[in-house]
C-alpha cells in the first residue's frame, strides 16, 4: 500500500487543479526509475488514465497509481510534503530504502 500524508494530500489537490486535473477522478502516478546518485529515483506525475497492470490505492482522497515493477520498491511508502523556508517539497518516506542520497530523490535497496 502507498499512503499520503494529510499535508501532501492538500498540496496534491492544489497542484492537480492548477494543472487541469480533477483530484476526484484523475490519478497521481508514482514510480521508480533507474538513475540518481543512489541508483533508483522516484517519479511523481498526474495522469488521466489507469493502465492495465497498474495497482490503484486511495488515501486522503487521492487516487494513486503504481506500475507493477515500481510497486515492489514502494510497498509501505508514505508520500509526504514539507513546505516552509527549508522545505523540500514532496518526500518519499520509503521503509524499503537501505540508502538514500542527500537530496532524498534517489535511493538503493
Amino acid at each position: 500500500m502507498i499512503k499520503v500524508s494529510q499535508e501532501a494530500g492538500k498540496k496534491i489537490v492544489e497542484l492537480m487543479k492548477e494543472e487541469g486535473f480533477d483530484s476526484s477522478k484523475d490519478f497521481v502516478r508514482v514510480g521508480v526509475e533507474s538513475g540518481g546518485c543512489s541508483g533508483l529515483s522516484y517519479k511523481l506525475n498526474f495522469d488521466h488514465n489507469q493502465n492495465q497492470g497498474d495497482k490503484l490505492f486511495e488515501d486522503q482522497g487521492i487516487k494513486i497509481l503504481v506500475d507493477k515493477k515500481s510497486f515492489l520498491y514502494l510497498i509501505g511508502t508514505t508520500l509526504e510534503y514539507s513546505g516552509g523556508l527549508n522545505g523540500k517539497g514532496f518526500v518519499f518516506n520509503n521503509p524499503n530504502a537501505q540508502r538514500t542520497c542527500g537530496c532524498g530523490e534517489s535511493f538503493a535497496v
